[in-house]
Parts: structure tokens; sequence; C-alpha cells
């Protein structure tokens, strides 16, 4: 017999009664999230502490330079986004109202999003260009700048899909692609017979090639120093701001500065990569492929529009 049981002046009845109320609390009382065990968190009720640590998650993914490698809560977050499906639909949830698209969560990338054209974090190419240039005709070539990074770094299907596939471009080896890409448009429209500007209705290349065809590469300074107008300085803002997003990593200043794809950049390329300018660009056939490994060559023939140390990604055959 208990202590319970022999208090004085408490009736057996009301101690019964007592034990019932705690054992109703226990039943409908739930334990904190924290405490339940992964996939049985988000059967009710979002708890406030969820909802926190689902846009505290979204907001690492918005630091593209953050690997989670080096942020311990974020690589718990991330771990948890894996292993609760629950916090994982309400993550991406978060992600979705403030118009973002996650293109992948991973230890490799942390969370990979990029923002929906209504999204308050959408950069359009026009206000991006409209920072660099007034120049409408600059604007265009600043979008083409983008285009020809992307095919570049990821000039075949493969590399998009590889996971492990690193991509390398340099501001003088985009511009000498460029430009080769320029030479094959105007040979095509030789063969056609086209002496000026093509139609509102051709491909979009060929409506850009002649105005990048006509602009010095680096400018007109005695020192060579490249111009912001010029085509390597246009190409120069891109990876810069491609840097800057956490897409590129520089690696030297070799040819105009040389630089390396993430994990990130795939993602997004791999995203856009059915647009009808990227295809179209690839479609070209301007950068051989091999066995995919990558080395640094000379161009064939020597133009004195293209920039010093020029060369591009060839593939040895």
């Amino acid at each position: 017999m208990t202590d319970a049981d022999t208090e004085p002046g408490v009736a057996p009845e009301e101690r019964a009664a007592e034990a019932e109320h705690a054992g109703a609390r226990e039943r409908t009382e739930p334990p904190a999230a924290s405490e339940r065990p992964p996939g049985e968190r988000g059967g009710g009720a979002v708890a406030p502490a969820d909802a926190a640590d689902a846009a505290r998650l979204v907001a690492f993914g918005l630091q593209p330079k953050l690997l989670p490698a080096r942020d311990a809560e974020y690589a718990q977050l991330l771990r948890r986004h894996r292993d609760d499906p629950a916090f994982a639909r309400l993550s991406d949830a978060v992600a979705a109202g403030l118009g973002l698209v996650v293109l992948e969560v991973s230890d490799r990338a942390g969370m990979a999003v990029t923002a929906g054209e209504d999204s308050v974090f959408a950069v359009r190419m026009g206000d991006y260009a409209r920072r660099a240039t007034a120049d409408s005709a600059d604007r265009f070539l600043h979008g083409l700048a983008h285009l020809a990074v992307a095919a570049m770094a990821f000039p075949r299907p493969q590399d998009l899909a590889d996971d492990g596939y690193i991509g390398r471009v340099s501001v003088h080896g985009v511009d000498t692609f460029v430009r080769q890409v320029c030479r094959k448009l105007e040979e095509r429209a030789t063969e056609r017979g086209e002496n000026t500007d093509p139609a509102s209705g051709a491909p979009q290349l060929e409506a850009a090639w002649r105005v990048y065809a006509r602009r010095s590469a680096t400018g007109a300074t005695k020192d060579a120093r490249r111009l912001a107008g010029s085509t390597t300085g246009i190409i120069g803002k891109a990876v810069a701001f491609l840097v800057d997003s956490g897409f590129l990593q520089r690696t030297s200043d070799d040819a105009g500065g040389t630089y390396r794809t993430t994990a990130r950049y795939q993602l997004q390329v791999r995203d856009s990569s059915s647009s009808a300018a990227l295809t179209e660009l690839l479609s070209l056939g301007v950068v051989p492929v091999g066995d995919g490994r990558p080395s640094l060559l000379p161009p064939e023939d020597a133009d004195a529009e293209l920039a010093p140390d020029a060369g591009l990604p060839f593939f040895s055959q």
C-alpha cells in the first residue's frame, strides 16, 4: 500500500478521478516535434519551431556561396530534410511560397534554389544588363555572354547529367568561342544569300552575331586594358556575377580569368538546358568533344580581333 492510498482526508473516488485526468492529459498532449521520430512530425498543425527551422533552411539556400560542410546548423537541417519527409514538405512549401523552385537538396549543393519569374528574388536579364549599360545592343550581348559561358561549361548532355563533372571556362576562351560562332553564322548567312540583317522571324542568335562580331575584344586603351563595353569586358561582368551568385569559382588570372563550375551552376544550367537559344548555340558544333578531358589550346587561325591568349576548351580525341 502506497502513501497516497493511506493519505488521510482523500477519498478513494477522488484519487481515482485524479489518476484518470492525468492519464488523459498524457494521451492528448503530443510530444514536441523534435522528440517525435522521423515521419511522424507532420500529422497535425505545424509547430512554430518546425516552421522556423524550415525557413532557416531556405535562408541558407539563399546564400549560394555557403557550403554545408562549413556550417554545422546548415548540415543538420539538410540531414533533417533528408530523413524527415514531413519537414522536407514543409521546407519545400516555404520555398514555394517565396517563389523559389527547389532544384536539389544534397550535401554537395546544399538547398539549391532558383527564383521563379514572379519571385521577389528573381534577377531578370533586362535588369542585370540595365545596371551594366544603357545601350540596348549591349544588353543583348550581356545575355549572349551568359549563354556562351553555360554552353562552354557544359557542352554535352552527359556533362550536365554527371554530378561529378566540373566545367572550366576562361574570359578569353568564351570570347573566342562566341567569335567562332559568329563566323559560322556568317557562313550560314552567306550560303543563304543574306547580306542584310535577318528578318524578325530568324533564330535568336542570327540577330546577335553581327553586333558581337563588330565589337572590339578588349577596347582601345593603350595598355590593352579591358573596357566595360568590349566583348571581354561584357564577359568579365558575366562571370563576376556568376561568382557572386555561387555558380563559378575563380581559379587563376590566366586567359583573362579562369573559372570552375559549382554544383549549383550545373543544376541551374540543367534546369534551363531546354531553352531555344542555348540549344541553338550548342547545335552549331563549334566546341568539339572527345573523351571529356579538357585542355586549353590556341585557335588554329590567328585573328586580330581575338583577345590575347584566347583558347577554347577542346577535348582530346
